[in-house]
Protein backbone atom coordinates (compact mmCIF):
# COMPACT_ATOMS: atom_id res chain seq x y z
CA UNK A 1 0.00 0.00 0.00
CA UNK A 2 1.43 3.53 -0.69
CA UNK A 3 1.97 6.70 1.29
CA UNK A 4 -1.11 8.22 -0.19
CA UNK A 5 -3.46 5.79 0.75
CA UNK A 6 -2.01 5.67 3.85
CA UNK A 7 -2.40 9.14 4.64
CA UNK A 8 -5.81 8.97 3.18
CA UNK A 9 -7.27 6.51 5.59
CA UNK A 10 -5.38 9.03 8.62
CA UNK A 11 -7.42 11.13 6.77
CA UNK A 12 -10.75 9.67 6.62
CA UNK A 13 -10.41 8.65 10.35
CA UNK A 14 -9.18 11.90 11.89
CA UNK A 15 -12.08 13.66 9.99
CA UNK A 16 -14.58 10.96 11.29
CA UNK A 17 -13.28 11.86 14.43
CA UNK A 18 -13.03 15.89 14.27
CA UNK A 19 -16.81 15.91 12.62
CA UNK A 20 -17.89 14.11 15.55
CA UNK A 21 -16.74 16.34 17.97
CA UNK A 22 -17.44 19.62 15.86
CA UNK A 23 -21.20 18.18 15.66
CA UNK A 24 -21.10 17.72 20.08
CA UNK A 25 -19.07 21.45 19.89
CA UNK A 26 -22.26 23.22 17.86
CA UNK A 27 -25.06 21.64 20.28
CA UNK A 28 -23.70 22.16 23.40
CA UNK A 29 -22.99 25.59 21.71
CA UNK A 30 -26.57 26.25 20.41
CA UNK A 31 -28.12 24.55 23.86
CA UNK A 32 -25.89 26.74 25.86
CA UNK A 33 -26.96 29.92 24.23
CA UNK A 34 -30.67 28.72 24.15
CA UNK A 35 -30.22 28.98 27.83
CA UNK A 36 -28.59 32.22 27.86
CA UNK A 37 -30.93 33.64 26.15
CA UNK A 38 -34.29 32.23 27.86
CA UNK A 39 -32.53 33.44 30.99
CA UNK A 40 -32.24 29.77 32.72
CA UNK A 41 -28.58 30.49 33.00
CA UNK A 42 -27.49 33.93 34.33
CA UNK A 43 -23.96 34.56 33.15
CA UNK A 44 -21.95 38.06 33.24
CA UNK A 45 -22.35 39.05 29.50
CA UNK A 46 -18.29 39.81 29.89
CA UNK A 47 -17.57 36.28 30.04
CA UNK A 48 -20.66 34.60 29.13
CA UNK A 49 -18.16 33.41 25.39
CA UNK A 50 -15.92 31.45 27.86
CA UNK A 51 -17.68 28.30 28.40
CA UNK A 52 -17.73 28.04 24.38
CA UNK A 53 -14.55 28.77 24.01
CA UNK A 54 -13.38 26.53 26.70
CA UNK A 55 -15.80 23.40 25.45
CA UNK A 56 -13.96 24.16 21.96
CA UNK A 57 -10.39 24.18 23.19
CA UNK A 58 -11.28 20.69 24.92
CA UNK A 59 -13.51 19.55 21.87
CA UNK A 60 -10.14 20.10 19.84
CA UNK A 61 -7.25 18.38 22.43
CA UNK A 62 -10.19 15.59 23.25
CA UNK A 63 -10.54 14.70 19.58
CA UNK A 64 -6.40 14.90 18.75
CA UNK A 65 -6.59 12.42 22.00
CA UNK A 66 -8.92 10.01 20.46
CA UNK A 67 -7.49 10.62 16.96
CA UNK A 68 -4.07 9.65 18.21
CA UNK A 69 -4.69 6.74 20.40
CA UNK A 70 -7.48 5.35 18.45
CA UNK A 71 -5.64 5.51 15.35
CA UNK A 72 -2.28 3.79 17.66
CA UNK A 73 -4.91 0.99 18.01
CA UNK A 74 -6.67 0.60 15.18
CA UNK A 75 -5.30 2.01 12.07
CA UNK A 76 -1.28 0.91 12.79
CA UNK A 77 -2.42 -2.86 12.88
CA UNK A 78 -5.06 -2.37 9.97
CA UNK A 79 -2.10 -0.54 8.08
CA UNK A 80 0.26 -3.60 8.43
CA UNK A 81 -2.52 -6.23 7.49
CA UNK A 82 -3.08 -3.96 4.20
CA UNK A 83 0.53 -3.83 3.77
CA UNK A 84 0.68 -7.64 4.24
CA UNK A 85 -1.99 -7.98 1.95
CA UNK A 86 0.24 -6.02 -0.59
CA UNK A 87 3.10 -8.44 -0.49
CA UNK A 88 0.89 -11.44 -1.12
CA UNK A 89 -0.74 -10.57 -4.31
CA UNK A 90 3.18 -10.03 -5.31
CA UNK A 91 3.48 -13.71 -4.75
CA UNK A 92 5.24 -13.34 -0.92
CA UNK A 93 3.79 -16.15 1.07
CA UNK A 94 6.22 -15.82 3.97
CA UNK A 95 4.78 -12.74 4.80
CA UNK A 96 3.25 -12.49 8.47
CA UNK A 97 1.70 -9.81 10.98
CA UNK A 98 1.55 -9.47 14.28
CA UNK A 99 -0.83 -11.01 16.69
CA UNK A 100 -0.37 -8.46 19.61
CA UNK A 101 -3.01 -6.09 18.80
CA UNK A 102 -5.07 -4.90 21.86
CA UNK A 103 -8.23 -5.12 19.72
CA UNK A 104 -9.52 -9.07 19.74
CA UNK A 105 -11.33 -8.85 16.26
CA UNK A 106 -7.99 -7.24 14.75
CA UNK A 107 -5.81 -10.16 16.88
CA UNK A 108 -7.95 -12.42 15.52
CA UNK A 109 -7.93 -11.23 11.88
CA UNK A 110 -3.68 -11.62 12.05
CA UNK A 111 -4.32 -14.81 13.30
CA UNK A 112 -6.49 -16.15 10.06
CA UNK A 113 -4.78 -13.92 8.04
CA UNK A 114 -1.06 -15.76 9.14
CA UNK A 115 -2.88 -19.12 8.88
CA UNK A 116 -3.68 -18.50 5.30
CA UNK A 117 -0.34 -17.35 4.75
CA UNK A 118 0.98 -20.47 6.05
CA UNK A 119 -1.19 -22.75 3.66
CA UNK A 120 -0.54 -20.93 1.00
CA UNK A 121 3.58 -21.04 1.17
CA UNK A 122 2.74 -24.87 2.00
CA UNK A 123 0.53 -25.36 -1.03
CA UNK A 124 3.33 -22.96 -3.23
CA UNK A 125 6.12 -25.68 -1.51
CA UNK A 126 4.26 -28.70 -2.57
CA UNK A 127 3.16 -27.11 -6.60
CA UNK A 128 6.89 -26.93 -7.25
CA UNK A 129 7.65 -29.89 -5.58
CA UNK A 130 5.30 -31.63 -7.31
CA UNK A 131 6.18 -30.27 -10.79
CA UNK A 132 9.66 -30.68 -10.47
CA UNK A 133 9.31 -34.19 -9.64
CA UNK A 134 6.89 -34.58 -12.07
CA UNK A 135 9.03 -33.39 -14.86
CA UNK A 136 11.88 -35.35 -13.34
CA UNK A 137 9.57 -38.81 -13.56
CA UNK A 138 8.70 -37.95 -17.23
CA UNK A 139 12.19 -37.21 -18.52
CA UNK A 140 14.02 -40.03 -16.67
CA UNK A 141 12.07 -42.59 -18.92
CA UNK A 142 11.96 -40.97 -21.60
CA UNK A 143 15.64 -39.67 -21.95
CA UNK A 144 15.75 -43.58 -21.73
CA UNK A 145 13.77 -44.69 -25.08
CA UNK A 146 15.62 -41.88 -26.89
CA UNK A 147 19.24 -43.22 -26.23
CA UNK A 148 18.40 -46.93 -26.64
CA UNK A 149 15.73 -45.91 -29.63
CA UNK A 150 18.92 -44.28 -31.00
CA UNK A 151 21.18 -47.57 -30.13
CA UNK A 152 18.67 -49.54 -32.06
CA UNK A 153 19.46 -47.63 -35.41
CA UNK A 154 22.74 -49.19 -35.65
CA UNK A 155 22.63 -52.00 -38.66
CA UNK A 156 25.35 -53.65 -36.70
CA UNK A 157 23.49 -54.61 -33.46
CA UNK A 158 23.42 -58.55 -32.69
CA UNK A 159 19.75 -59.93 -32.04
CA UNK A 160 20.88 -59.94 -28.54
CA UNK A 161 21.29 -56.75 -27.48
CA UNK A 162 18.55 -55.67 -30.31
CA UNK A 163 16.31 -57.64 -28.19
CA UNK A 164 17.09 -56.75 -24.71
CA UNK A 165 16.88 -52.74 -26.03
CA UNK A 166 14.17 -53.20 -27.34
CA UNK A 167 12.45 -54.50 -23.55
CA UNK A 168 14.18 -51.57 -22.19
CA UNK A 169 12.47 -49.56 -24.60
CA UNK A 170 9.02 -51.34 -23.61
CA UNK A 171 10.11 -51.32 -19.66
CA UNK A 172 10.17 -47.47 -19.90
CA UNK A 173 7.04 -47.04 -21.95
CA UNK A 174 5.04 -49.08 -19.12
CA UNK A 175 7.04 -46.82 -16.77
CA UNK A 176 5.38 -43.84 -18.42
CA UNK A 177 2.01 -45.31 -18.70
CA UNK A 178 1.33 -46.15 -15.56
CA UNK A 179 3.12 -42.19 -14.90
CA UNK A 180 0.75 -40.72 -16.40
CA UNK A 181 -2.16 -42.81 -15.32
CA UNK A 182 -1.46 -42.73 -11.65
CA UNK A 183 -1.03 -38.54 -12.06
CA UNK A 184 -3.96 -38.12 -13.71
CA UNK A 185 -5.88 -40.20 -11.13
CA UNK A 186 -3.97 -38.77 -8.15
CA UNK A 187 -5.40 -35.23 -9.53
CA UNK A 188 -9.07 -36.42 -9.78
CA UNK A 189 -8.98 -38.06 -6.27
CA UNK A 190 -7.43 -35.06 -4.91
CA UNK A 191 -10.30 -32.63 -6.45
CA UNK A 192 -13.01 -35.08 -5.47
CA UNK A 193 -14.80 -34.80 -1.64
CA UNK A 194 -17.35 -37.42 -2.03
CA UNK A 195 -17.24 -40.79 -3.25
CA UNK A 196 -20.07 -41.51 -5.50
CA UNK A 197 -19.99 -45.32 -7.05
CA UNK A 198 -20.71 -47.04 -3.42
CA UNK A 199 -22.28 -50.59 -3.69
CA UNK A 200 -21.73 -53.79 -1.37
CA UNK A 201 -19.39 -56.16 -2.19
CA UNK A 202 -17.05 -58.66 -0.76
CA UNK A 203 -14.54 -57.27 0.82
CA UNK A 204 -12.36 -60.55 1.44
CA UNK A 205 -13.13 -61.78 -2.43
CA UNK A 206 -11.46 -58.37 -3.84
CA UNK A 207 -8.32 -59.13 -1.56
CA UNK A 208 -7.73 -62.57 -2.82
CA UNK A 209 -8.28 -60.87 -6.88
CA UNK A 210 -5.77 -58.15 -5.92
CA UNK A 211 -3.33 -60.54 -4.93
CA UNK A 212 -4.18 -63.18 -8.31
CA UNK A 213 -3.48 -59.54 -10.62
CA UNK A 214 -0.32 -59.89 -8.91
CA UNK A 215 0.48 -63.72 -9.44
CA UNK A 216 3.61 -62.70 -11.92
CA UNK A 217 5.28 -60.96 -9.52
CA UNK A 218 5.32 -63.18 -6.59
CA UNK A 219 5.20 -66.28 -8.24
CA UNK A 220 8.76 -65.42 -9.53
CA UNK A 221 10.21 -64.81 -6.49
CA UNK A 222 8.70 -67.60 -4.43
CA UNK A 223 6.56 -65.37 -2.02
CA UNK A 224 3.86 -67.51 -0.39
CA UNK A 225 1.06 -65.64 1.55
CA UNK A 226 -0.51 -66.52 4.58
CA UNK A 227 -4.29 -65.32 4.63
CA UNK A 228 -6.67 -64.67 7.04
CA UNK A 229 -9.82 -63.70 5.07
CA UNK A 230 -13.08 -64.52 6.37
CA UNK A 231 -16.32 -63.43 4.37
CA UNK A 232 -16.86 -60.23 4.88
CA UNK A 233 -18.91 -57.21 2.97
CA UNK A 234 -18.37 -53.93 2.77
CA UNK A 235 -20.43 -51.01 0.97
CA UNK A 236 -18.50 -48.51 -0.66
CA UNK A 237 -16.37 -47.68 -4.16
CA UNK A 238 -15.34 -51.46 -5.39
CA UNK A 239 -12.79 -49.74 -8.15
CA UNK A 240 -11.11 -47.11 -5.36
CA UNK A 241 -10.40 -49.74 -3.41
CA UNK A 242 -9.00 -52.41 -5.73
CA UNK A 243 -6.22 -49.45 -5.90
CA UNK A 244 -5.52 -49.86 -2.63
CA UNK A 245 -5.10 -53.66 -2.15
CA UNK A 246 -2.84 -53.47 -5.01
CA UNK A 247 -0.67 -50.77 -4.29
CA UNK A 248 -0.26 -52.05 -0.94
CA UNK A 249 0.08 -55.88 -2.24
CA UNK A 250 2.86 -54.51 -4.47
CA UNK A 251 4.71 -52.55 -2.43
CA UNK A 252 4.63 -55.59 0.39
CA UNK A 253 5.92 -58.03 -2.72
CA UNK A 254 8.78 -56.02 -3.93
CA UNK A 255 10.49 -55.49 -0.32
CA UNK A 256 10.18 -58.85 0.33
CA UNK A 257 12.66 -61.40 0.19
CA UNK A 258 13.11 -64.20 -1.78
CA UNK A 259 11.01 -66.69 -0.85
CA UNK A 260 9.43 -64.95 1.64
CA UNK A 261 5.61 -64.88 3.20
CA UNK A 262 3.04 -62.08 3.40
CA UNK A 263 0.32 -61.89 5.71
CA UNK A 264 -2.82 -60.62 5.02
CA UNK A 265 -5.55 -60.37 7.31
CA UNK A 266 -9.33 -58.80 7.93
CA UNK A 267 -9.99 -57.69 11.20
CA UNK A 268 -13.29 -56.80 12.55
CA UNK A 269 -13.39 -53.66 15.14
CA UNK A 270 -15.95 -51.87 16.30
CA UNK A 271 -16.19 -48.84 14.14
CA UNK A 272 -13.70 -50.05 11.59
CA UNK A 273 -12.59 -53.14 9.60
CA UNK A 274 -9.07 -53.31 9.57
CA UNK A 275 -7.26 -54.87 6.62
CA UNK A 276 -3.22 -55.70 7.43
CA UNK A 277 -0.62 -56.81 5.21
CA UNK A 278 2.66 -57.56 6.67
CA UNK A 279 6.07 -58.68 5.10
CA UNK A 280 9.43 -59.93 6.36
CA UNK A 281 11.44 -57.59 4.60
CA UNK A 282 13.71 -54.81 4.57
CA UNK A 283 11.97 -52.79 7.07
CA UNK A 284 11.63 -48.49 6.92
CA UNK A 285 13.37 -46.37 9.39
CA UNK A 286 11.57 -44.22 11.53
CA UNK A 287 12.14 -40.96 9.00
CA UNK A 288 11.14 -42.80 5.77
CA UNK A 289 7.87 -43.62 7.68
CA UNK A 290 7.27 -39.66 8.10
CA UNK A 291 7.10 -39.50 4.60
CA UNK A 292 5.91 -42.92 3.39
CA UNK A 293 2.33 -41.18 2.07
CA UNK A 294 4.35 -38.41 0.02
CA UNK A 295 4.11 -38.00 -3.14
CA UNK A 296 7.13 -39.11 -5.45
CA UNK A 297 8.82 -39.91 -2.12
CA UNK A 298 11.18 -43.25 -2.81
CA UNK A 299 13.23 -44.11 0.57
CA UNK A 300 15.27 -46.50 -1.21
CA UNK A 301 16.77 -44.81 -3.79
CA UNK A 302 18.41 -48.35 -5.36
CA UNK A 303 14.59 -49.57 -6.25
CA UNK A 304 13.90 -45.94 -7.81
CA UNK A 305 13.53 -47.67 -11.41
CA UNK A 306 10.94 -49.89 -9.87
CA UNK A 307 8.07 -47.50 -9.21
CA UNK A 308 7.44 -43.75 -9.03
CA UNK A 309 6.66 -42.81 -5.57
CA UNK A 310 2.83 -42.24 -6.07
CA UNK A 311 1.50 -45.72 -5.27
CA UNK A 312 0.91 -45.01 -1.48
CA UNK A 313 0.03 -41.52 -1.56
CA UNK A 314 -3.34 -43.25 -4.07
CA UNK A 315 -3.45 -44.98 -0.51
CA UNK A 316 -3.74 -42.77 1.49
CA UNK A 317 -6.20 -40.22 -0.54
CA UNK A 318 -8.55 -43.25 -1.38
CA UNK A 319 -8.57 -44.70 2.63
CA UNK A 320 -8.93 -40.86 3.34
CA UNK A 321 -12.08 -40.35 0.70
CA UNK A 322 -13.15 -43.11 2.11
CA UNK A 323 -13.70 -41.69 5.70
CA UNK A 324 -10.97 -44.31 7.07
CA UNK A 325 -6.94 -43.93 7.75
CA UNK A 326 -4.00 -46.04 7.34
CA UNK A 327 -1.08 -46.67 9.45
CA UNK A 328 2.33 -48.05 8.79
CA UNK A 329 4.22 -49.48 11.56
CA UNK A 330 8.81 -50.91 10.83
CA UNK A 331 11.37 -51.81 11.79
CA UNK A 332 14.40 -51.91 9.33
CA UNK A 333 15.18 -55.55 9.01
CA UNK A 334 11.89 -56.58 10.73
CA UNK A 335 9.31 -56.36 8.17
CA UNK A 336 6.60 -53.70 7.56
CA UNK A 337 2.90 -53.62 8.38
CA UNK A 338 0.54 -51.69 6.48
CA UNK A 339 -3.04 -51.54 8.30
CA UNK A 340 -6.63 -49.70 6.66
CA UNK A 341 -9.36 -48.94 8.60
CA UNK A 342 -12.19 -48.47 6.85
CA UNK A 343 -15.60 -47.58 8.32
CA UNK A 344 -18.13 -49.74 9.00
Amino acid sequence: MNRKAHAQLWLYFIGIIFITMFIAFILFAGVWFTLYKLDIIQVDPRVRHIPVVMFLMISVLLGTSIALFVGRVIILPLKSIIDAFDELSKGNFSVKVPVDGRIEEIREMSRHFNAMTYDLEHIETLRTDFVANVSHEFKTPIAAIEGYATLLQNPELTPEKHDHYLEIILDNSRRLSALSSNVLTLSKLENQELIVDKREFRLDEQIRKAILLLEAKWESRNIEFDMELPRQMYYGSEPLLTQVWINILDNAIKYSPEGGVISVNIFREQTYLNVTVSDHGEGMTQEVQKHAFEKFYQGDRSRKTEGNGLGLALVKRIVDLCGGFVTVKSEPGKGTDFSVYLPI
